[in-house]
């Protein structure tokens, strides 16, 4: 592949997208809901955060939000799939996400994330930069048996599980980057905002 595809294959995202799950009975509405959660395009150049609306993702939904010009995917897992990722561990190349880079320090975990529920990753290929794509079927054809649900990346064939840890032996070196975000209230999370700003936010208005 050369680096016109890679970069090509950076921008192949939708904002807003939907991902629907077979059999979960996913509602594809998200787009005019996030689309109205996001800054100007000025803004979203200078890094802005984002702040979406994730009261109506349905369970096992994929939505895409943009955040600094890349890719910003948010999931919300069904409990099946919380109890999948915790069988694949062992198959994982970092299942511990002991790699700093690839997630703010209050991310732990197999789930990667501050509520078990959700995941919020970057969805850019650690390997060259491609978009994978989410596969959250159990057992597809093309993915084998042993496939519980995932991220594919369809450049090179790097697997990923459901809280965006890379299987052992593929190219992509590292887990996909989870970002800085932050819980504002139930209905509502802000990508780009560290949960601590709030704190500390809390804590002026307190005095």
């Amino acid at each position: 592949m050369s680096n016109g595809d890679v970069s090509q294959g950076r921008r192949r995202f939708l904002i807003g997208a939907t991902s629907v799950v077979g059999g979960v009975g996913v509602v594809g509405a998200a787009v005019p809901f996030v689309a109205s959660w996001n800054p100007s395009a000025k803004a979203e150049a200078a890094g802005a955060p984002v702040t979406v609306n994730i009261d109506k993702i349905e369970p096992g939904q994929q939505i895409t939000v943009e955040w600094r010009g890349k890719p910003v995917w948010i999931i919300r897992r069904t409990p099946e799939m919380l109890e999948n990722i915790e069988k694949l561990s062992p198959r994982l190349k970092d299942p511990e996400s002991t790699a700093t880079s690839q997630q703010p320090e209050y991310i732990s975990g197999a789930t990667r994330s501050l509520k078990p529920e959700f995941i919020v990753l970057v969805g850019i290929c650690t390997h060259l930069g491609c978009v994978p794509t989410y596969r959250p079927e159990v057992a597809p054809a093309d993915l084998g048996d042993e496939w519980l649900g995932g991220l594919f990346c369809p450049c090179h064939g790097s697997k990923f599980d459901l809280s965006g840890r890379v299987f052992s032996g593929q190219p992509a070196p590292l887990n996909l980057e989870v970002p800085p975000y932050r819980y504002d209230s139930d209905p509502t999370m802000t990508v780009g905002l560290d949960p601590r700003e709030r704190d500390a936010e809390t804590s002026e208005l307190g005095r």
